[in-house]
């Protein structure tokens, strides 16, 4: 075993703290890699403090990982030591199930091993994430950074990039396409970058009226704040598709109102349970969808397609022992607009 420096919550009251775990030899089919940079999500918070109920403890958060490789397994092929490389939001998944075999290993019907607050595949050993000096993961489920994106902004694509890239092209928006992004977040600002390198007209939705300003920055052509009642209604029937990123409890009628006839309206934060009127779907026979990340093959297209169309996620830049802090200040909506770690800080 590898005995590794980490930061973990020890409990769901307790602040991060200094840990050390251990990580396994690879196998055969294992890559070893140096972590760089490891992007702070909100479920990182839900999760350390038991917000969703059942998390292990001590926790190491973080499943937006960016590294290099420092060693392979005798039988692996496709990696070789110095390649820089990802790991998102699972590790392993059973890869016989129909969900697994179509390449959507987050949907595994037998549950995938999450890169952290999960259990190996032996379903004894929990899993430990990014907030760590290094990884030891299963060659297949280990991503290739492109050329041409910075690193540490590179991680947050692992989950906020991919979590807002796969519903995009799942439900087939296509250029001159008018689409919604509601929240203007971590999750929201890369729905707005992905959705207008596509080629979509894109409007952000938000009850804050000063992102009005970030949010054209960010190569939105519209905004509205939701708090406007008149604006908001001027917009009735207007969108194709809306990718709804808020986690905060919200009033989903209202913004199926929005779509034209079949539009689609997808869900990917996790807010509260709300009341649903079957005439706002009826009456223009509009969906309502969720979505949940992407498997591997999906989150290598979505770095690629980032690649190439140069868009990469907007971060600052901290240390680990900063962790607590950067805690607190997502909770009030302050950072723009992923916190990454730069992990040289846990090594020093």
């Amino acid at each position: 075993m590898l005995k590794t420096p980490a930061y973990a919550a020890p409990s769901a009251n307790a602040p991060l703290a200094p840990y050390a775990i251990e990580r396994r030899q690879p196998g055969p089919h294992d890559v070893l890699i140096d972590i760089l940079y490891c992007g702070v999500c909100h479920s990182d918070i839900h999760q350390a403090r038991d917000e969703w109920g059942g998390s292990i403890f001590p926790m190491v958060p973080g499943h937006e990982i960016v590294g290099r490789i420092a060693q392979v397994g005798n039988r692996v092929e496709q990696w070789r030591a110095g390649d820089t490389v990802g790991v998102g939001c699972f590790v392993d998944s059973c890869r016989v199930c129909e969900a697994c075999r179509d390449g959507e290993e987050q949907y595994c019907e037998n549950g995938a091993n999450f890169t952290y607050n999960s259990r190996e595949k032996d379903g004894k050993t929990p899993t430990y994430g990014g907030y760590s000096s290094r990884i030891t993961v299963d060659e297949g489920y280990v991503l290739r950074i492109p050329a041409g994106i910075p690193l540490d902004r590179a991680a947050p694509l692992l989950c906020a990039g991919i979590t807002t890239y796969s519903p995009l092209r799942r439900f087939g928006v296509q250029a001159g396409q008018q689409v919604a992004v509601v929240g203007l977040g971590g999750l929201g600002h890369m729905g707005v970058k992905l959705a207008k390198a596509m080629g979509a007209k894109v409007t952000v939705l938000s009850h804050s009226p000063s992102k009005r300003d970030d949010a054209l920055r960010l190569g939105a052509d519209d905004f509205v704040a939701t708090r406007d009642a008149v604006a908001f209604a001027d917009h009735a029937g207007r969108f194709d598709f809306i990718l709804d990123t808020v986690s905060a409890g919200h009033d989903y009628n209202a913004y199926l109102g929005l779509l034209r006839r079949d539009g689609t309206m997808v869900l990917v934060g996790m807010p509260e349970p709300t009341a649903l009127s079957a005439g706002a779907l009826i009456m223009g026979r509009r969906r309502l969808s969720g979505s949940l990340i992407g498997g591997i093959r999906e989150t290598q297209e979505m770095l690629d397609f980032c690649a190439e169309h140069g868009v990469a996620a907007d971060v600052e830049l901290i240390a680990m022992q900063d962790i607590n802090d950067a805690y607190e200040r997502m909770l009030k909506s302050d950072v723009r607009y992923r916190f990454v770690i730069d992990m040289a800080s846990l090594k020093g």
